[in-house]
């Protein structure tokens, strides 16, 4: 059976035909990206994302699209005879890298490569941001803050209550606040109870004298002892001892008892009103003496071998912008708050001009000197870890990775214990872009 193709078809058989007899050379094409890169550049990368691999210098970062910068190869400097290291017959090959070489596997020391020294050109380093500090002896001054709550002082605070069964007649104080002064009357009160122990008091001084005319010496030491439990009884009842060198003067009795306040200070509650009945117990009147005050404020635990009582330190308040207060730890709770991990400290403060009021939020302030040090500032430690890398200055753009050992953070400066001598100046900002050239660079491998 004969195939019959059309003539168009027919042509496109030949023409396809040709095509593959062609030598493959002939319709191979050439290699894109012209130019290629220098026999001494390993491959590109990006400053930024190391893991980043090209061949072609055009090409971009697929990540940030910045331009990649050129690896070069390692290998022996020029002329270097390989031959002259070649381990010879019956030699065991040497398992140390040697120079310009990468390390055989199973020689690495545990913890990484040390680092190496680098170089970044200056105008690279410009562009980047880079700047530089010096290593510099300091002495060290730590400032811990904190935040305190006022409270009054339980030494200094008295509630007045009545000991007899009676009438509250008269309140000299009205309401929460009222600065009252020391000695000032504060209420009135008529109880029978006390007019009776008035009148037995007299009593016994009338006996006294009499016993005095009629010169029985007995009697009168008997009844002595008497009017001073009388005068005892009375002082319990609140009577001062004015009030009762009154009564033994006049010999008339007091239908009305006024109860005076023992401090200076401030009316924290009244809690009866004039004609009510009153029971021996019942709360009258709450004075608290603010002339010092407490502050509680909380300390972290890490914090808490700088305490120390009798510490002086400074209190302030958003109330009176620019006003200090002194004050000193007289306790440091033994307990820690087992939720914030905290230990309570109480600060005596002083506060004759009663600035400070109970409740009110204050700002604690605690500084400490603690010697002298060499010192670096913050920015310039990169953490990797358990280490701290800072990166040396060398001069001419070249830099060394430098491990080093910090002690506590002053501020905005760290301590330095090991790894850094005076004088020496230190990478303090972009050292973050300068440890991914030192990546770039193979510099800092394993840290």
């Amino acid at each position: 059976m004969k195939i019959s193709f059309p003539k168009s078809a027919r042509t496109s058989i030949w023409l396809f035909a040709f095509a593959l007899a062609l030598p493959v050379s002939t319709i191979s094409c050439k290699k894109s990206g012209g130019g290629g890169k220098p026999a001494d550049v390993d491959y590109y990368t990006c400053a930024m994302h190391p893991s980043v691999k090209a061949q072609n210098p055009k090409d971009k970062c697929p990540i940030c699209s910045m331009d990649l910068v050129a690896v070069k190869k390692k290998g022996p400097p020029a002329g270097h005879d390989h031959s002259a290291h070649a381990p010879g017959a019956g030699q065991k090959a040497d398992t140390k890298t040697m120079p310009g070489m990468p390390e055989m596997e199973g020689t690495k020391k545990e913890g990484g490569e040390p680092p190496s020294e680098f170089t970044v050109p200056l105008q690279r380093q410009q562009e980047i941001g880079v700047t530089y500090a010096a290593v510099e002896k300091k002495p060290l001054q730590l400032t811990v803050r904190s935040v305190g709550v006022v409270a009054y002082d339980r030494l200094r605070h008295w509630d007045l209550v009545t000991r007899v069964e009676g009438y509250v007649e008269k309140l000299f104080v009205a309401s929460k606040g009222e600065l009252v002064e020391k000695a000032q009357p504060l209420v009135t009160i008529y109880s029978p109870e006390l007019l009776t122990t008035q009148r037995e008091f007299f009593d016994l001084l009338k006996s006294r004298d009499e016993a005095k005319r009629a010169g029985t010496d007995g009697a009168n030491e008997s009844i002595a002892a008497l009017i001073e439990s009388a005068k005892v009884r009375m002082r319990l009842w609140n009577l001062t001892d004015q009030q009762i060198e009154e009564l033994e003067r006049t010999r008339k009795a007091q239908v009305y008892i006024t109860l005076y306040s023992s401090v200076r200070g401030l009316v924290q509650n009244v809690q009866v009103d004039q004609g009510r009945k009153v029971m021996p117990g019942d709360h009258l009147v709450d004075v608290t003496d603010l002339s010092t005050v407490w502050v509680w404020a909380e300390f972290y635990q890490e914090e808490l071998s700088l305490l120390q009582k009798d510490l002086p330190l400074r209190v302030t308040t958003s109330a009176y912008p620019g006003d200090e207060f002194k004050g000193k730890i007289s306790v440091i709770d033994p307990f820690i708050n087992e939720a914030k991990r905290v230990v309570r400290v109480r600060i005596d403060v002083e506060n004759s001009d009663l600035k400070l009021r109970p409740d009110m939020f204050v700002d604690v302030e605690l500084t400490r000197d603690m010697g002298e040090g060499l010192t670096i500032p913050f920015s310039a430690v990169l953490p990797t870890g358990k280490r701290h890398v800072v990166f040396v200055s060398k001069g001419g753009g070249r830099l060394d990775p430098r491990l080093i050992e910090i002690g506590r953070k002053y501020g905005d400066v760290y301590e330095v214990r090991r790894g850094l001598k005076e004088g020496e100046r230190v990478v303090a900002s972009g050292n973050f872009l300068i440890d991914a050239e030192a990546k770039v660079q193979g510099a800092l491998k394993s840290w």
